[in-house]
């Protein structure tokens, strides 16, 4: 009581500290992470004998492990004329109406020149490899020129890890462009693209109404010519006045198409459909049993016999629908 008295402060317990049970093991942890900053905690725990509590032992890791980590400083990128375009997909937030009366999120591809910001972009049906080769293709075709290198992050459609989807190859040997993926967490690589992107759904999208993907792609379309006629802050430069001479300094178009679309090479069977995108097209039924080649870009399906053609159809975005054309119809009731 005497010594509470006596005391300035409120009395309080205070516990002398000691020395835990990970103490004799920081050492030989710090000497880990400093040689390998982000080596897991248990492949740690592993290596320097730990057989305590493991997440005891991954929160004195966890606590560690910012005091090793390397500098990871991201340089400004400076981009000379037709050396790259850098490729991303954008989903506006809004549903837009499709075939079967339903409403869809919808990616849509851009290509950003680096040099000139100039922008194309288009909404295309699905994210697969197929419709991504088929816009780009589309859309450097508008731009008559192929930039030295395509910059995409690790977009499943375009590739993951070390190797390219079905088809990348070609299409990039075809072009004689370089196709960079880049690695995860990297946005700074690509950022041009990404903050047009943002750009969009705050000029763009506000007070928009689309009645279809087409509508969507012209209205888009439309506004893209204005907004590459904008001054761009970080360049302090309009897309449209760079875009000549950041084209001069690309490839040629090649003079053969890349191998694009989507192929496929089927015994007709006796219901006369063939599946493309979890949707169905007929087929003259006078066909049926023989070998047809399927082949559809973004805007038709095609079906030939030997060259010949024997089913035409515009292609639908809804998924699970049947699509029959009135004359294979009545074909089918005269056998």
């Amino acid at each position: 009581m005497a010594r509470a008295v006596a005391s300035d402060r409120p009395p309080r317990y205070e516990r002398p500290p000691v020395e835990t049970s990970f103490a004799p093991f920081e050492s030989r942890v710090r000497a880990m992470l400093a040689e390998h900053p982000e080596m897991p905690a248990t492949l740690i725990a592993e290596r320097v004998g730990w057989t305590g509590s493991i997440t005891w032992f991954r929160d004195n890791v966890r606590r560690l492990r910012p005091e090793h980590r390397r500098p990871d400083p991201a340089d400004r990128l400076t981009w000379a004329a037709g050396e790259a375009a850098q490729c991303d997909l954008w989903f506006p937030p809004r549903k837009i109406p499709i075939e079967d009366g339903s409403r869809v999120l919808l990616p849509v591809l851009v290509i950003t020149a680096a040099h000139s910001r100039f922008t194309l972009a288009r909404m295309i049906p699905t994210r697969r490899s197929e419709d991504l080769l088929l816009a780009s293709w589309e859309l450097l075709g508008e731009l008559g020129r192929v930039p030295r290198r395509l910059i995409w992050d690790n977009e499943p459609g375009i590739g993951c890890g070390k190797r390219h989807a079905e088809g990348v190859a070609a299409f990039t040997g075809t072009l004689a462009t370089t196709l960079v993926r880049l690695r995860p967490r990297d946005p700074e690589s690509k950022g041009v693209v990404e903050r047009r992107n943002g750009f969009f759904e705050t000029s763009f999208m506000p007070g928009r109404e689309f009645t279809s993907p087409a509508d969507f792609n012209a209205q888009f379309t439309q506004w893209l010519t204005r907004a590459n006629s904008r001054v761009v802050r970080t360049i302090k430069a309009r897309p449209v006045d760079l875009l000549e001479a950041d084209r001069a300094a690309m490839l040629p178009l090649p003079p053969v198409p890349p191998p694009v679309g989507w192929s496929n090479r089927i015994r007709l069977g006796r219901d006369y459909y063939v599946r493309l995108d979890a949707s169905d097209y007929s087929v003259d039924p006078a066909v049926i049993g023989r070998l047809v080649d399927v082949h559809a870009d973004l805007e038709q399906v095609q079906v030939r016999l030997e060259g010949r053609l024997v089913a035409q159809h515009a292609r639908v975005w809804a998924r699970g629908m049947t699509v029959t054309d009135p004359a294979h119809l009545a074909t089918a009731k005269l056998f």
